[in-house]
């Protein structure tokens, strides 16, 4: 029998959104963008002076963010002349996998909590760590998650028949890997 696993090889967005969402933001300075436009910047030349990027990338990379819909472009309510960058509700679905980058990177890399520190507007308390989380809410880890065919999801109309289905345990994979 096949070990059930990701098509790998598959570029297409029809087959794994992971190749399409790279191709749309997976680039340092579409990840700097947003953490600026997450900060409230939103003009071009705000863009240039807080985060140092040359303005033909920028010019790049926000035409690609406008045209993915991650971002809008239109004129400034003050200055018609002025052209103002505003995340979507798309590019505002990118927070969480913002934040869970800057805490994999102040646990990994920096080792210390960035400041400032992003809080919960009604405690003031700081946010907690971003995790994967099952049905009912229970923290997942690396040894909590298996791959299981689409098909048999589909066709399981009760949960009793849960344990015949072919599955992939994750924490095989990375037995097999040690091995």
């Amino acid at each position: 029998m096949d070990k059930i696993r990701e098509n790998l090889s598959s570029l297409a967005d029809d087959e794994c959104s992971l190749p399409i969402s790279l191709e749309v933001i997976g680039e340092r300075w579409c990840f700097m963008i947003l953490r600026a436009a997450l900060n409230g910047v939103g003009h071009f030349e705000d863009f240039l002076s807080e985060i140092g990027i040359a303005r033909n990338i920028l010019a790049n990379r926000l035409t690609r963010m406008v045209e993915a819909g991650i971002m809008t472009r239109r004129p400034c309510d003050h200055d018609k002349r002025k052209v103002e960058y505003r995340l979507t509700d798309k590019g505002q679905g990118l927070l969480p996998t913002m934040i869970a980058l800057r805490q994999w990177g102040e646990k990994w890399e920096t080792g210390v909590p960035s400041n400032p520190i992003l809080c919960d507007s009604r405690d003031r308390q700081p946010i907690g760590e971003i995790t994967m989380r099952a049905h009912d809410g229970r923290v997942l880890e690396m040894d909590n998650l298996c791959w299981i065919d689409e098909s048999e999801l589909k066709s399981d109309s009760d949960r009793s028949s849960r344990d015949d289905m072919v599955v992939r345990h994750l924490k095989e994979i990375g037995e097999s890997s040690v091995a």
